[in-house]
């Protein structure tokens, strides 16, 4: 160490750094003495020379090394060239300090089952790579914390983060995702440093949810959801995974979804799908009233109440069904004034008289349930305790009527038929020849 820091030239300094790193791998005490420069100055180039290759020598006498593939030896590389004297390249610098390399004993054999760059490239080419976008199958791996890992055929797993797992973030991976099942999922994100991309099942879902309802929407088909919250507007209702508006007017007239109402069950029908504006609109009346009318029978009798009076009848709600009580279906008696007998939101029973299930209209009368004429003006409430005897009563007398109608009908067929049975036989009789008188003898 004291010559590298005395004066001379840049190779007596490299082939002290030489000498100093060859005696540091072969010297032992017994055979190999350190070196004592007596006079403690750097020896001259010439010297420099000589004590290189004293120690390439002792190189030569290093014990072998084992290797796989056989006996390797150390050798002292030559003086490495500067190309800038006085700057170092990092690669001149790695060999000026480290100037022992290793070789196999025969030096190295060329290898015959080397790769090439061309089968490298092909092989390379041979792994699926995917960009953002695109719809791919992958298999489930492993669950994590926060998301699944999933086999998508490329050369790093992808990761499907907890929030894009399902259309409703779950607790666990575990809820939605079997291990070693297959699903299909979308790309989201571009490949990190690690060559990982992050995957989305959400958003197939969401394309599939979209698909369901617009089919449930042309079909008019009626489905139940669940109420996720309430507000003053109206309420939020999750169909097919999808959050639906269900309007205030669309619950039942004239009320609106209470708080109660969160979290329970509720059949609506779809009023608005719109796709491009993300805007899905139900109605839970509409639903009902399609419900009724298909339950509904002409005959029956049903409790409504009062929602609108007009001077030609009044509205009345049948439990998300609007029917008319026109003015004369309401007493047999003749009546000037419908809010005197029906005010506004009065509590009613009446019977369904007619119905159009296809344009969703309901005639009701009250007249048929009244016991004498009149009943609906003078005592109103005994109709309506009466209202189901009365109404039997009123389908025996139609039952009745129907009957001895079609007995007239009948009876008027086979006086016909006689008629036209009996006219024949006795044109026939009339246009038979007279019998000859007897023969006298």
């Amino acid at each position: 160490p004291r010559l590298l820091h005395r004066g001379g030239d840049l190779s007596s300094r490299i082939a002290a750094l030489m000498l100093l790193t060859t005696h540091v791998l072969a010297w032992s005490p017994a055979a190999h003495p350190p070196p004592v420069c007596s006079t403690g100055v750097l020896p001259e180039p010439a010297a420099a020379a000589a004590v290189a290759a004293a120690g390439a020598e002792r190189c030569a006498r290093l014990p072998a090394v084992g290797s796989r593939g056989g006996v390797a030896r150390a050798v002292m590389t030559t003086d490495p060239p500067i190309a800038v004297p006085g700057r170092m390249s990092k690669l001149e610098r790695m060999r000026s300090r480290y100037g022992v390399a290793y070789e196999p004993e025969g030096g190295w054999a060329p290898q015959e089952d080397a790769i090439s760059y061309a089968d490298l490239e092909a092989g390379v080419g041979d792994i699926a790579s995917f960009s953002r976008g695109d719809s791919v199958t992958g298999t489930v791996l492993g669950f994590e914390p926060n998301g699944v890992l999933i086999d998508i055929g490329v050369k790093s797993s992808a990761y499907c983060p907890i929030g894009e797992a399902a259309l409703e973030k779950p607790m666990r991976p575990e809820d939605v995702f079997d291990l070693g099942a297959s699903y299909e999922f979308l790309i989201v994100s571009r490949e990190d440093e690690n060559g990982q991309q992050l995957l989305s099942r959400r958003k197939i879902l969401t394309v599939q949810a979209w698909d369901q309802v617009s089919e449930m929407m042309a079909a008019d088909k009626a489905v139940e959801g669940t109420v996720a919250a309430v507000n003053r507007g109206g309420a939020i209702v999750t169909v097919e995974g999808l959050r639906a508006f269900l309007p205030g007017s669309h619950y039942l007239p004239g009320q609106n979804p209470p708080e109660e109402l969160v979290g329970q069950p509720l059949k609506v029908k779809f009023l608005d799908v719109d796709r491009e504006n993300n805007r899905l609109v139900v109605s839970h009346r509409k639903a009902m009233v399609d419900q009724t009318i298909n339950n509904l029978n002409v005959g029956s009798v049903l409790a409504g109440v009062v929602t609108a009076v007009k001077p030609y009848g009044a509205f009345v709600d049948l439990g998300g069904m609007s029917g008319l009580l026109h003015i004369s279906q309401i007493s047999c008696d003749h009546i000037s004034d419908v809010a005197s007998v029906l005010p506004l939101g009065a509590p009613i029973k009446c019977m369904v008289i007619s119905q159009d299930k296809s344009k969703g209209r309901v005639a009701l009368s009250t007249k048929t349930l009244e016991s004498e004429p009149g009943d609906m003006l003078k005592k109103r409430e005994k109709v309506f305790e009466e209202a189901e005897a009365t109404a039997a009563k009123y389908q025996e007398r139609l039952e009745a009527e129907r009957k001895a109608r079609e007995e007239a009908a009948q009876d008027v067929i086979f006086g016909l038929e006689s008629v036209f049975v009996d006219e024949p036989a006795d044109e026939a009789d009339a246009d038979a020849p007279s019998p000859e008188p007897a023969a006298e003898n």
